[in-house]
């Protein structure tokens, strides 16, 4: 199979205008950034990107807004997920004719499914589509928790092809990397696992981090992957670490958009239920990128 991702993929924002309406005039300049920050990929509504809280619509649109914004600089994964195989298919169906180059599929998460029924579902998007599909192993989110061997049945679908590991499991990342199931191309999801998930083999990490300081992850990447410098890695790894190790300790989107502001790339606040983070971790996130080497 031909390798379609390598390096540093940015889990991107979905901006928001001052009246909370989705900002698909924002994006553009997100994506701008991005790719002169030399990033390699962009992944679309996810967990950064609050596709929780978009109507099905506002979820297309981003989708192809970014797909538009990247003009086929980069490739764009379309992030989704929905309780309904036949919404879900939709979803795919869309992401491709738009120019996706992939769909991350988050699995059914309001009452998780059998081994059995979980095959099915990816097994009906899967063959609804030409685009490969990515799994996001979110398990703390979804309830789904899947052994090494479920992944290697689920790599027997046709399209199949790609795991995004966000399981916060750092044992079951490692033996994913060094036993991968056959077929399946295993990604890093988990932040403050970045370098441990490179020190294994890892071929991509889909990284919210990239969205808000992506010539520092890019930078991190090629010293790490292309140049195998590994003391000069681990210099750079320190200031990454201090990022992700603060946006897991608050709300994820709420902290990136938090840290765009801070930087001066502002993309509108979090929607609601979800509340921005408090004044203290704000300030703690300034400091913090304060430090960042790229202005």
């Amino acid at each position: 199979m031909t390798r379609l991702f390598s390096g540093i993929l940015a889990a991107v924002v979905t901006p928001l205008d001052a009246t909370g309406e989705v900002d698909l005039k924002g994006i553009k300049k997100q994506v701008d950034r991005l790719v002169a920050a030399g990033i390699h990929g962009i992944v679309t509504t996810g967990t950064t990107g609050e596709f929780p809280a978009l109507t099905l619509d506002e979820h297309k649109s981003v989708i192809k807004a970014y797909v538009d914004a990247v003009d086929g600089r980069l490739p764009v994964v379309a992030g989704m997920g929905s309780n309904s195989t036949r919404e879900a298919i939709e979803m795919a169906q869309y992401s491709e004719k738009v120019g996706a180059a992939a769909c991350m599929i988050v699995p059914p998460f309001y009452d998780p499914l059998t081994f059995k029924a979980l095959y099915k579902f990816y097994e009906d998007v899967c063959g609804s589509i030409s685009i490969p599909v990515m799994y996001y192993n979110l398990p703390h989110a979804t309830g789904v928790h899947l052994t090494a061997d479920q992944f290697r049945s689920l790599s027997e679908i046709e399209g199949f092809d790609f795991v995004k590991d966000t399981s916060g499991n750092a044992k079951e990342l490692a033996d994913l990397l060094t036993n991968p199931p056959s077929k399946l191309t295993v990604f890093n999801g988990w932040d403050t696992f970045t370098f441990l998930a490179m020190s294994h083999g890892a071929e991509a990490g889909v990284w919210g981090v990239a969205s808000l300081v992506p010539k520092e992850c890019v930078e991190f990447w090629n010293t790490f992957s292309v140049e195998k410098d590994l003391e000069k890695a681990r210099e750079q790894w320190k200031f990454l670490w201090e990022v992700s190790n603060f946006l897991e300790s608050v709300n994820y989107p709420a902290g990136i958009k938090a840290g765009l502001d801070i930087i001066g790339e502002y993309a509108g606040t979090v929607r609601p239920p979800t509340l921005p983070i408090e004044k203290e971790e704000y300030d703690k996130l300034a400091e913090i990128l304060s430090r960042r080497k790229y202005k």
